[in-house]
């Protein structure tokens, strides 16, 4: 049983969000004590979620949205596959390594307008039915040993998650995190983001954005950090250390790499390559109206900092303050950013 009240956001906020994001027409709620803020489709899969049946050899990513998710989803399927560089490049990454949560994204409001946009072709018919099929769903069907990549916090997942099977937790510094996102809830009709950084910085501090509260989810993956079926790692050293951190990722894998294979796989990761070499999602750009196509692509800059965003000095300094004070409270040690 789902232990967590799911309440709607109403009133002002309410109002303001279903404005500020168009393809959420249907609304967002907030769930539990620590006011997870999701779609409103959530609430109607929220128990499935929660009791999804676990296996042992499961492998799972899980990350603050924008944390590096799908590189390393990339990384940890091909270190689980032998290195299997053909069918990574053949097989888009959301079909080896499914986003557990991902219809709950889509409103069937948004879905019934991208049928009717596409004059219900039979092909893009098919797409959307996969994309509206939960995790717990295409999990049922899939060969071990299954790999899912999920946003949700530890709070949200089942129970047993960290003593059935393999998670690993990814953090990002949240300036970056929130940049990344607000290019990505541009570029994604189904939330469709219409106002500028400033209003969703302010709705960043706010917890009021997918997935937020921010911090409640870093610590939540950093408390667990001790955990022996739990990695975690972040981004900021991902980046400066690809191949260290590869070695750290197969000792708690139990897999065995040589210094060539691992160079091989960190050139494989590299940005310029990640972005030429790798589908995230398969037939997206076949269906009219998915994305903007005036906002910036899935895979951005992949860098620490360095976001014109933060060039106005109204913004960085609030952004600082946040930061400062919220850090405060934890004992999270980030890597320098």
């Amino acid at each position: 049983m789902f232990p967590y009240k799911i309440t709607n956001i109403e009133g002002n906020d309410g109002k303001e969000l279903v404005e500020l994001f168009k393809g959420q027409a249907a609304g967002f709620v907030q769930v539990g004590p620590k006011k997870w803020t999701l779609p409103a489709k959530y609430a109607e899969h929220a128990e499935k979620y929660y009791t999804f049946d676990l296996k042992q050899d499961d492998l799972w990513v899980m990350t603050h949205p924008r944390s590096g998710s799908n590189w390393m989803q990339e990384l940890l399927w091909l270190i689980n596959n032998k290195l299997d560089y053909e069918i990574s490049t053949k097989i888009p990454i959301n079909k080896r390594f499914p986003f557990f949560e991902s219809n709950m994204v889509f409103s069937d409001k948004f879905l019934k307008e991208m049928a009717e946009l596409n004059d219900n072709d039979p092909e893009v018919m098919k797409i959307i039915k996969n994309y509206d099929t939960p995790g717990y769903i295409t999990g049922e069907t899939m060969k071990s040993p299954r790999h899912f990549k999920t946003h949700l916090p530890p709070s949200l997942m089942p129970p047993n998650l960290l003593d059935t099977c393999k998670v690993v937790y990814v953090a990002r510094n949240p300036f970056d995190v929130a940049v990344s996102f607000y290019h990505q809830n541009k570029l994604i009709k189904a939330i469709d983001y219409q106002s500028d950084f400033e209003k969703y910085w302010e709705l960043f501090e706010r917890d009021l954005i997918i997935y937020s509260p921010y911090w409640e989810h870093i610590k939540e993956g950093w408390e667990k950090r001790n955990h022996p079926n739990l990695l975690f790692l972040f981004y900021e050293d991902l980046l400066r250390d690809l191949h260290g951190n590869i070695r750290k990722i197969c000792t708690f894998l139990n897999k065995q790499m040589t210094d060539d294979e691992i160079k091989t796989l960190a050139d494989h990761l590299h940005i310029d390559n990640f972005r030429k070499n790798c589908t995230i999602i398969s037939n997206i750009s076949k269906i009219n109206g998915m994305i903007n196509p005036e906002a910036q692509g899935f895979i951005r800059r992949g860098k620490i900092g360095g976001n014109e965003e933060f060039n106005d000095d109204k913004i960085k300094l609030r952004a600082e303050k946040w930061f400062r004070e919220n850090l405060a409270k934890t004992d999270i040690v980030f890597p320098e950013f």
